[in-house]
């Protein structure tokens, strides 16, 4: 049992950020009690009207956001090293300096490089051969082989030992990939099983389920996958 660490922990999130999920998820892996606040949030309007401890902390106005004491953070990246910093046990960042800076990078081009095709994709859900969808659905294409490539030779995780960040960034993320029309290809195989541990987990179950049940609640699709979670 993790010790928890002195002050209320609270998490500003909203039913659809997927940085916030990755955040809630990290705090369940730690088993840190957290106040997790879910911030206003609208289809239509959005964040519309914006939660005023959001506005202070953040100055690009948005989730996820973290407070603990006098630790007031932003950024789902910078909340992980925070929670790494803060409870150590158990780790989600591996021992070795070459592992965490590979772990880290992994972490980082899942928000960085395989996103923004996903982002590319929301802005075209009514263009779908659009010569700039048919590019993203191919970035992310390609994107999913690097990883099902990494997983060879019964590696359980994507860094290997231990379970880290970078799954539960790449996971959030996918999840997102495959409601714009980017799913992981039906050949990479290595992929969906990771996928399916990831599903095992008691925090993803958790957190990924929770969105789900809110994307059904506004009658949005959900993959199969995560209905598998509800």
């Amino acid at each position: 049992m993790t010790q928890q660490p002195p002050g209320t922990i609270r998490l500003y999130s909203d039913p659809l950020s997927m940085f916030g999920a990755k955040a809630q998820i990290a705090l369940l892996e730690k088993d840190l009690e957290a106040d997790v606040v879910m911030v206003p949030f609208e289809m239509k309007a959005l964040y519309e009207p914006k939660h005023p401890d959001v506005l202070r902390i953040n100055p690009k106005r948005q989730v996820p956001v973290l407070a603990h004491g006098e630790v007031e953070i932003f950024d789902s990246t910078q909340i992980f090293e925070y929670l790494e910093d803060l409870c150590p046990e158990p780790p989600l960042w591996p021992r070795d300096i070459a592992g965490r800076a590979r772990a880290r990078l992994l972490e980082l081009q899942s928000d960085e490089v395989y996103f923004p095709h996903i982002i590319r994709l929301m802005g075209l859900q009514d263009t779908p051969n659009d010569p700039a969808a048919i590019a993203a659905r191919e970035g992310a294409a390609q994107f999913y082989t690097r990883m099902d490539d990494l997983l060879a030779d019964d590696r359980p995780w994507l860094a290997g030992e231990p379970f880290t960040y970078a799954d539960i960034a790449l996971y959030m993320a996918q999840i997102f990939g495959e409601r714009m029309g980017a799913p992981i290809p039906v050949d990479a195989t290595r992929l969906t099983a990771w996928r399916g541990r990831m599903g095992e987990r008691p925090s993803v179950r958790q957190v990924a389920g929770a969105m789900g049940r809110w994307l059904l609640g506004i009658g949005r699709p959900v993959p199969a996958f995560l209905r598998a979670l509800l």
